[in-house]
């Protein structure tokens, strides 16, 4: 039986310490799901100043106090403090930095939540984070086989290890993964490079259209790169549009390159066991799910009606989610007999014409503004249809989310939403869900209404939701892809 492995999992955000988006989904459940496998996995994050230290029990380690660290010519101080991520099944050690002016004061994760405007340092606090990644396995003397680092708030802890520490680091594995090749983490070139202290050998590698580029050392540095589906993995290495032209480093490094789709973790995404839904409910007890329909309708003021479709979105509240669609095909939408509900944050105009819309159409839609996590259960649970329209989609969680709480995703054919969404037929009924495959709002109310032409149909309805709940989209088997990922990078090391 081969052995296990030390890995640590570094992520500017992991559930339910801190959250913006699917990565802190990932940076939870994934961890757990090796520790499962008895991988002796700890977590690292920053401590975002909204981040209560009672309620997530953070506590001090004596031997990471007053750690000195250098941005540039500032010399700051990080102080780790620990605290842990758990599920019904297990517990992983989550590692803090806390610093007052990078992170304490901020309430934000990386923007001004008044303004939504990102913090002009950003890339000082992520330099500070990551070499504050370093030093805490150097003074606690446990330098893992594999370190796992994502996007590009994380990338640069590769840099570090194969550069100014790679004495210390030298039997250590990088694994680095793409969430979202959107945002690369592009400032100055010359301030930035002068504040992370690499050696100037390393200046090509950071650079990138004259910018300084986070990811893009990520992906220069790195042992091994994945990415989170199928599909979306060959958009990175043919869309120059896309990935701002990086998609040629990752062809490059195609023959060390794995996608492995996401996977949700069931102890907390289960109907059967949920905590936060009215009313719990299986594959073969589909009826109680309409209890919580009615307290979803209800939640957000609008007419319950059994026979009226509910259509709902969870979403950042921004373009790329297909945002843009929605406004040009809602007159036409609330013609038909059809509610939707929307939670979400993001874009200020976005919200602004969301909330107009609602007031317009107060009996088909309502709108919560705000992230919530709890509420999103309820949508989850209470809706017949999750609207998930994206102009690209890395992997999408709650197409996943969707399926296991028996609610039919409308998706458009990209990246991971392609990889698990399949066309219904009701011929032979198979599929789990509606999908469109140009970003037109035309293409996606057709869909719509497809979905809401099976709806009418109880058995066929049945049959549909059915499929998508006898779906396995846990960690299972993607945590045993990233191990296998492991393993074989760390052979050049272990000669096994």
């Amino acid at each position: 039986m081969a052995k296990p492995l030390n890995i640590l999992f570094v992520a500017s955000e992991i559930y339910p310490i801190a959250k913006t988006g699917g990565v802190a989904d990932v940076a939870y459940g994934l961890p757990l799901a090796l520790r499962d496998l008895d991988h002796d996995v700890r977590v690292m994050l920053p401590k975002y100043g909204a981040i209560s230290e009672r309620k997530n029990r953070i506590h001090e380690i004596n031997r990471l106090k007053d750690i000195p660290i250098d941005v540039g010519p500032v010399r700051e101080f990080a102080t780790v403090k620990s605290s842990s991520i758990v599920n019904t099944r297990t517990k992983v050690q989550a590692y803090m930095t806390t610093n007052r002016p990078y992170f304490d004061s901020k309430w934000g994760l990386y923007s001004d939540p008044e303004t939504g405007v990102e913090y002009a340092d950003n890339d000082e606090r992520f330099i500070f984070f990551a070499r504050s990644v370093i030093q805490t396995c150097l003074l606690l003397g446990w330098i893992p086989q594999v370190v796992h680092v994502n996007d590009w708030h994380t990338a640069l802890v590769a840099a570090y290890m194969r550069t100014i520490y790679a004495d210390k680091f030298k039997n250590t594995k990088i694994v680095f993964t793409i969430h979202n090749i959107s945002n690369q983490g592009v400032f100055p070139f010359k301030e930035t490079f002068i504040k992370t202290g690499l050696p100037e050998s390393c200046a090509e590698d950071a650079k990138h259209k004259t910018k300084f580029n986070f990811m893009k050392l990520g992906l220069m540095y790195a042992d091994h790169i994945t990415t989170v589906s199928k599909t979306y993995g060959e958009e990175l290495m043919s869309d120059a549009k896309l990935t701002d032209g990086l998609n040629t480093i990752i062809k490059k490094r195609k023959d060390v390159f794995t996608p492995i789709i996401n996977g949700i973790d069931t102890t907390i995404w289960t109907p059967e066991k949920d905590k936060l839904i009215p009313k719990r409910y299986t594959l073969d007890s589909l009826d109680k799910k309409e209890a919580n329909k009615e307290a979803l309708v209800e939640k957000f003021d609008l007419k319950f009606n059994a026979e009226t479709p509910v259509i709902a979105m969870i979403s950042r509240l921004v373009e790329q989610k297909g945002l843009g669609l929605l406004k040009q095909a809602a007159e036409k939408l609330f013609k038909e007999d059809v509610q939707l509900v929307v939670l979400g944050e993001g874009d200020k105009d976005i919200e602004e014409w969301l909330k107009e819309t609602a007031k317009k159409h107060p009996n088909k839609m309502s709108v919560k503004i705000g992230f919530d996590e709890n509420l999103s259960h309820l949508l989850e649970a209470g809706a017949d249809m999750y609207l998930m329209p994206s102009l690209f989609e890395p992997c999408g969680l709650n197409q996943l989310y969707s399926f296991a709480y028996g609610t039919v995703p409308i998706a458009r054919a990209t990246g991971g939403l392609i990889d698990t969404v399949k066309e219904y037929d009701t011929k032979t009924k198979r599929g789990n869900g509606f999908v469109f495959e140009e970003y037109k709002a035309a293409d996606m109310l057709e869909a719509i209404k497809r979905a809401l032409t099976v709806f009418q149909d109880k058995e066929q309805w049945t049959n549909l939701v059915k499929n998508g709940m006898a779906e396995d989209h846990s960690w299972n088997n993607s945590s045993l892809k990233y191990e296998e990922v492991y393993r074989k990078i760390l052979q050049s090391v272990t000669g096994k």
